[in-house]
């Protein structure tokens, strides 16, 4: 469920077009067959061999792309339920979580897992309508506990399935509570109330808001709120699907709030990683950091009490506070699996309330998708944020996930970490970004 980003994949990323006569592109295929560049778990595609394949193959292959500590163990403890009730034995090939998501095209055309782990939403449908997904429709004939709302968003552009959703978690404004009754801070309910207490924050010795951005994309849940919050959901998405243009004075007002935010965020974020971030929060040198839920990874379990969050205020009256980001993750099947059967029997059961339960008995930093989960041993702050996801209106999966995979690692990093460094020349960055869509969205 979490989203960790290595400093060698980030720089990785951020090769520039030529280098040795290489493209970018070459450069990171090449690197994920031969490790040259990626110092992590490489994205070799482990399900491609023949050996037990068939209709009496007691094995299936899954490509897990939770490398941090606690949501490896999570997965551990789910494969290990499946294997106890099913009989068949599953080889978890864990990935570090940007390598895994920056080589999932070439993975794919390879020879991937059985089963791996993605994401719900439009990077989904990329995958399947390019038809490198199977379709696990039939599967959804099996599963129960899953709301219509899931199920759209397991649905490929076809109208069949090729989404297993496990656990989502929504993006909201963290903070500890004990600070803010020593203070007698109050949740703002406006983005001028937000500025008046950052500024009083800062007075009381804080970091009013914990701010990372070395890995990438924690400043793309910035952009999204404060763009839905403007603008709305409708044109949120428009946006992300390339359909409204990025020098439109709907966007300029996003950054120019943005930049008038900026003096109340931790300085040199793009210096600091998501973890230390959070780690400033819990160590009570920052006053609230905006992030998923998976922020609670980085507080202790007697801590987890004291860690509260509110959405992002109103900027628009007249659209309000309700919409929000709340990505889902689950599986998905290769196209030509070594064992159909047994990906589609492990579907199934991650699909299943008792792989549910695993994942609640084990993880206080995620919801589980299925609702017939026991729930009962959900934190405060879980129940807190199912509720708040269930209140929403519009739920937007995140930018990266929104949008075309080569636009959000390619154009959108690079264009939100040069706007951090220097928010001065917004149109330019704008048009910069317009043009290198055009070009992307019509390729």
């Amino acid at each position: 469920m979490s989203r960790p980003r290595s400093q060698a994949e980030y720089l990785a990323r951020l090769v520039p077009p030529s280098v040795a006569g290489l493209n970018r592109r070459s450069l990171l295929a090449g690197a994920a067959g031969t490790g040259a560049l990626l110092g992590t778990g490489l994205l070799a595609g482990c399900g491609g061999s023949d050996s037990g394949s068939g209709a009496d193959s007691k094995t299936v292959s899954l490509g897990s792309n939770q490398s941090d500590p606690k949501p490896k163990d999570v997965i551990a403890k789910v494969m290990a339920g499946f294997q106890t009730a099913s009989g068949i034995q599953p080889a978890i090939n864990t990935v570090d979580h940007n390598t895994f998501q920056e080589n999932i095209n070439n993975y794919l055309q390879g020879k991937p897992d059985d089963v791996f782990m993605w994401f719900a939403g439009y990077r989904m449908r990329f995958f399947a309508a390019k038809g490198l997904a199977g379709d696990v429709s039939d599967v959804w004939g099996k599963l129960s506990g899953y709301s219509d709302a899931f199920k759209k968003a397991s649905t490929g552009d076809d109208g069949k399935q090729y989404f297993v959703p496990a656990s989502y978690y929504p993006w909201a404004v963290f903070y500890r509570k004990s600070v803010w009754q020593q203070h007698g801070y109050q949740v703002p309910k406006t983005l001028d109330e937000l500025n008046t207490l950052g500024a009083q924050m800062k007075k009381d010795g804080l970091a009013p808001i914990a701010f990372a951005d070395k890995d990438g994309w924690p400043a793309m849940g910035t952009f999204d709120i404060l763009n839905l919050r403007i603008n709305g959901y409708q044109f949120h998405v428009d946006l992300m699907a390339g359909k409204e243009a990025w020098t439109s004075d709907k966007v300029k007002k996003v950054f120019d709030t943005w930049a008038g935010l900026l003096p109340i965020h931790q300085p040199d974020a793009l210096g600091r990683t998501w973890q230390e971030a959070a780690q400033s929060l819990q160590q009570k040198k920052s006053g609230m950091y905006l992030l998923g839920l998976f922020v609670a990874q980085q507080f202790s379990n007697d801590e987890q009490d004291d860690l509260d969050f509110f959405t992002f205020p109103e900027i628009d009256p007249a659209i309000g506070a309700k919409a929000l980001d709340a990505p889902i993750d689950g599986y998905m099947m290769a196209r030509k699996p070594k064992s159909e059967a047994n990906a589609k029997k492990l579907l199934e059961y991650v699909g299943s309330k008792d792989a549910a339960n695993i994942t609640v008995k084990n993880d206080p930093s995620t919801l589980v998708a299925n609702s017939g989960a026991d729930t009962s041993g959900y934190t405060a702050l879980q129940k807190k944020a199912a509720e708040l996801v269930g209140s929403a209106t519009e739920i937007a999966q995140f930018l990266d996930r929104d949008t075309r995979p080569d636009f959000a690692s390619t154009v959108i990093i690079p264009a939100l970490q040069q706007f951090i460094k220097n928010p001065k020349d917004i149109s330019g960055l704008l048009t910069s970004i317009e043009n290198q869509k055009k070009s992307i969205f019509t390729s």
